[in-house]
């Protein structure tokens, strides 16, 4: 299938997903959380920890020892290149300008002098910080509801919404389908390595949600969707609390407990 027509497919594919979206939960649920699937979330939640516990743990640690910090920061910026092509149709799609246009400059740039996007001067040099974007974020300006909460294999917490928005951004790289092989999975490969990375700098943030909270699904689910919320336009709860604030000094404290 031609790259445009398995695009477009994505994409019906996605809106129709969301549109059969589960209406939002009561107002008087604990943050405005509409998980109807619980239990069946609980029982991915249960494997991707265990994942994380066999596999993604004990390598980020040994990634951590053999990649120094300036090559971790280099991977990083690799992935956040290769990705950008995709980042700005979704700056289009939301009608963001803008944030295209720095985007643009990003890319230019980063591909440029920060030689193939391992150096950031877009960003050091001029200031210029990514718009990021993503076809979740894009469904949510054009006003699809969130849906129910879900918790997907290997990639963690997420809504019918987003879910729907990941099957399409897999699509929407122009990169993808331009870049001969194998150079076409080098933003892939960065990406996972970028995880890994993420995994063991905030290793010890993560070890305390999964590993010592009273119910690491209730709270892996209450800041996943605080934090997005936050981001597609601070439209979290107006009880908000970021269970990593100074006011919170129990990481095993249940936030549902009355």
């Amino acid at each position: 299938m031609h790259p445009f027509f398995r695009t477009r497919a994505a994409a019906v594919a996605a809106l129709v997903m969301v549109a059969g979206c589960s209406v939002p939960g009561p107002e008087g649920a604990p943050g405005g959380i509409h998980d109807p699937y619980e239990a069946g979330n609980r029982k991915v939640h249960a494997f991707n920890r265990g994942i994380d516990r066999a596999v993604l743990r004990p390598v980020s640690h040994g990634y951590g020892k053999v990649a120094t910090d300036d090559l971790q920061v280099a991977v990083g910026n690799v992935a956040t290149n290769l990705a950008t092509p995709g980042i700005m149709v979704n700056n289009l799609l939301q009608g963001d300008i803008p944030g295209f246009g720095k985007n643009l400059y990003r890319l230019v740039i980063n591909t440029t002098l920060g030689i193939g996007g391992i150096f950031d001067p877009a960003a050091e040099l001029g200031g210029v910080q990514l718009a990021d974007a993503d076809f979740g974020g894009t469904l949510a300006k054009w006003g699809f509801p969130e849906g129910a909460y879900l918790e997907l294999p290997m990639m963690g917490p997420s809504t019918e919404r987003d879910a729907a928005g990941k099957l399409v951004d897999f699509f929407t790289n122009p990169l993808s389908y331009t870049l001969p092989s194998p150079e076409r999975h080098v933003g892939t490969v960065a990406r996972v390595f970028d995880r890994v990375g993420d995994r063991e700098r905030f290793g010890d943030t993560i070890d305390s949600v999964l590993y010592d909270s009273a119910d690491s699904y209730a709270q892996s689910r209450l800041i996943y969707l605080q934090a997005r919320r936050f981001e597609l336009g601070g439209d979290a709860p107006s009880n908000y609390d970021d269970p990593y604030s100074s006011s919170v000094t129990d990481p095993s404290e249940d936030p549902y407990a009355e």
